[in-house]
């Protein structure tokens, strides 16, 4: 699955086409700071300071904010179509939202406000007109040097010590259990095959528990019984498009920190669900007495959390607690899918 095939999840990474994705929580702040800031500079541009100024702005504040809230909205409304318009087709798409918007919004107001109709369709057209340009220039300046670049660089590590390990764990039992040092190669591959291919298309959830559980076998065969996975999967979140390489990094924090350095070893527990619009990711493992996590998980989680940026804007988020002897990191991101 590729995010080609979803104009809306390839915008975000690769800039493709004129319009946002309009049910972006991101994109729909920007739209409301950046409209009003330029309808806020119109009013300090041709009013006095003084008492008339707050006067303006509250008139100001009365003729912009019903119709772009209502623009917002009908954009919100009408997004999936407009993703699978070509780039002329949706500017003309929104720009006649818009200017239905304003002819709506001028016979409602007519009573308190002395705007003409051009009048109004003329700012209406200038604020979508700004608005337009500035995420195009956004989006042109994140892709595709920047954002591809960025995303190839944040593409998840495996550790150069876990080769070694899995290598070594295959010769300890290659006489003993040679068909499970057969598979253990497979799975290395396969690990090693998803870390080397162009990791830029978002991938299902699926694919990503079923690259962890390969990991985790691999590390079962140096740590055996010290290693204790428990897994709590919701099918509901397996269709679920999720940045490449985003889960095994994580899951081999929780090894490298919680379980390695320990004596008695420890449980791993990953959790997956669905909850409505959103999907919620959740991996806990035990803190070893004194140890902490150092730059390298820091730097792990870092790079996870500019990708769920990147891939999602504010709609995704990362976060960590500590509490006690247990580490939690939790993901949260929406629940999408190609179309």
């Amino acid at each position: 699955m590729s995010i080609k095939q979803n104009p809306q999840l390839a915008g975000r990474v690769r800039y493709q086409g004129a319009l946002p994705d309009f049910r972006n929580l991101g994109v729909v702040l920007r739209i409301l700071v950046l409209v009003n800031a330029l309808a806020l500079l119109a009013v300090l541009v041709r009013s006095e300071v003084g008492e008339r100024l707050g006067q303006d702005v509250l008139d100001m504040a009365m003729r912009v904010e019903f119709p772009l809230i209502l623009s917002i909205a009908l954009l919100f409304l009408v997004q999936p179509l407009l993703g699978r318009l070509p780039a002329p087709g949706g500017l003309i798409a929104a720009g006649g939202i818009v200017l239905a918007v304003a002819v709506v919004a001028h016979v409602l107001l007519a009573p308190v406000d002395g705007y003409g109709l051009g009048r109004s369709v003329f700012w209406s057209w200038m604020a979508l007109g700004c608005v337009l340009a500035y995420f195009h220039h956004r989006g042109a300046t994140y892709a595709p040097a920047l954002a591809e670049a960025r995303l190839m660089a944040l593409t998840a590590r495996i550790r150069p010590h876990f080769l070694f390990n899995s290598l070594n764990g295959v010769l300890g039992v290659l006489r003993s259990n040679p068909r499970r040092a057969e598979e253990a190669l497979e799975e290395l591959s396969d690990l090693f095959r998803a870390l080397m291919q162009d990791n830029r298309d978002l991938v299902p959830l699926a694919d990503e528990v079923l690259l962890c559980e390969r990991y985790l076998n691999l590390e079962r065969l140096r740590l055996g019984e010290r290693l204790v996975v428990d897994w709590s999967r919701d099918p509901a979140a397996d269709a679920a498009l999720v940045p490449p390489l985003m889960l095994q990094p994580l899951v081999e924090n929780a090894v490298y920190h919680g379980i390695e350095p320990g004596a008695a070893g420890g449980t791993v527990v990953i959790a997956t669900a669905r909850r409505g619009a959103e999907v919620c990711i959740e991996i806990i493992n035990p803190l070893c007495g004194a140890v902490t996590h150092h730059a390298g998980n820091r730097m792990a989680l870092d790079n996870i959390r500019e990708r769920l940026m990147l891939f999602y804007d504010l709609e995704a988020s990362l976060d960590v607690e500590q509490a006690g002897d247990v580490y939690r990191v939790r993901i949260r991101l929406p629940f999408r899918t190609v179309r």
